[in-house]
Parts: structure tokens; sequence; C-alpha cells
């Protein structure tokens, strides 16, 4: 299918499943040296091929057409990930909700497939009105991970193409309904610890993700020696985002995404 097509058949398939209303949800791809997007103030159901914006590589217009407000976010995904061809954004119910709502059911992987097709984490990010702050949240879990949870927003999922894009936000939603189904049996259970190194290798042989993360994939046949291990991991993943503190394992204050690619070192050595 051409890739104008795409867009416009995923946009409507965002209306179609009740995961945006009114003007909600975006979808930019790649095309070459240029961006195709949906434009703003349009609803979803009403997209269509010819309808769409070209933008260059700064995400701004080229020729006629408005941008959508969340076009930085996009922008910093396809700057991060040169593997991925389409960004999709939406406000699924279920998952929106948990991204609305204290805490995140959702962030630690409790299905194996979930891990292999979204990675190791799905983060939710304080809210920020899209812009500078956004964009910077944003940043370093790009290289991690395929899909964010964004603080009073929604979700912002991404792949090779349109239809994958898609996909990762669907497995979004389906994992939020299941949260909240699981709730007042007392919550999801995590995966254990064991299981997340040879998942991860399995997201490597498979070929998901940034195409950096197969040095996961090396790194797990490094671990007879650890710091060789932990160097493979650490090269793959991005500078550490100073500005979403934690607690590491080891008590020290960590941004996030440092924290995740400790327990993915932890994990490798596991398995």
């Amino acid at each position: 299918m051409p890739l104008r097509h795409s867009i416009a058949e995923v946009s409507r398939h965002l209306h179609a499943r009740g995961w945006v209303a009114n003007h909600d949800g975006n979808v930019t791809a790649r095309d070459g040296t240029r961006y195709l997007a949906t434009p703003t103030a349009t609803s979803k159901r009403l997209i269509e091929h010819r309808g769409l914006i070209e933008l260059d590589t700064k995400g701004q217009v080229v020729g006629s057409g408005k941008a959508f407000g969340e076009i930085g976010l996009h922008m910093v995904v396809f700057e991060r990930r040169p593997d991925v061809g389409c960004v999709v954004h939406a406000h699924p119910p279920h998952a929106t909700a948990i991204a609305s709502s204290r805490g995140n059911p959702i962030e630690r992987p409790f299905i194996a497939e979930a891990l292999v097709s979204l990675g190791p984490r799905i983060p939710k990010l304080p809210y920020a009105h899209p812009g500078d702050a956004a964009k910077q949240a944003l940043a370093p879990w790009c290289e991690l991970v395929d899909a964010v949870l964004l603080g009073n927003h929604g979700v912002i999922a991404w792949g090779a193409d349109p239809e994958q894009a898609l996909l990762r936000l669907e497995l979004v939603e389906h994992l939020a309904k299941i949260a909240i189904a699981a709730a007042p049996l007392g919550g999801v259970e995590p995966l254990p610890d064991s299981a997340i190194g040879p998942l991860l290798a399995a997201r490597a042989r498979a070929n998901i993700g940034r195409a950096a993360d197969r040095a996961v994939e090396t790194a797990a046949q490094l671990m007879g020696s650890t710091s060789a291990g932990q160097k493979a991991v650490v090269a793959c993943a991005p500078a550490p985002h100073a500005d979403v503190p934690t607690m590491s394992p080891t008590g020290k204050q960590h941004d996030i995404a440092t924290v995740v690619r400790e327990e993915i070192v932890r994990a490798l050595s596991k398995s």
C-alpha cells in the first residue's frame, strides 16, 4: 500500500477504535528526506491521502497546511531512531486513564510478548505542554523503548511503518485493559527478573527496536566477562537525562533511563 494511503488508513482506524475524539491524535511517517503527517484540527475519521501535509527534516511545513502541536515529539523520535518510519499518537481510553492517574501498573512488563515488542519498560512521563520540556523528557527513552505514556495526555508509539506503530499503540492499550481488570485482584505481577535477559535477547534476535539494540545479544554472549557485557549494553543506551531523577537499586539518585540500563545489565548477567 502506498505510504500516503497507509497513513490515512491508520488515522481512520484510530477513530474507528475509539482511540481519538474531536481532533485528537496524529500520525507522521518518514518518506525519504521528508515527512508526511496528518494535518492539525482535522478529525482522524476524515483523513485522506490527498490531505496530508509535508514537513522538512526540522518539522517545518513545506507548502500548505499546518502541523499539529506535538510534531516536536514526533521529530525527536525520528532524530533518535533512524530505524523508525512512523510515529503515532492517540488517546486510547484505558492507557490514557493510566497516563492520567497515580502510578503506572504497565511500566514493568508482565507479559513476555510485550517486553519483546515494546522494550523493557512502558514509562510514564510527567505532564508537559508540547515544547522543549516534553521533548527533553521523551528523548532519553526513544532508544530504549518503542512506546511511552504521556502524563495527563495519552500514548505515543513508533515503528518501522504505520502498521507496526499502530500495533504497538494497540498493545499498550491492551496491556492497560489487563492491568485495570487485574486491579481488583491485587494488580498485575511483573515478570521475574530471570526472564528479562532472555526476552531482551529474543527482542534483539528478532531485530525489534533500535538497530543498536542488537548489541544486547552481544552483551548476553559476553557476560562471561561482566565488564565487557556491561560496556556493550551501556553503549547502546542514550545519555542520562538529569531532569527525570529516581532511585537506582544501589540507592544512588539517577535518571530513569540510567536505572533501566542498570537493570538490563543485571538481568543479562542472570540469563
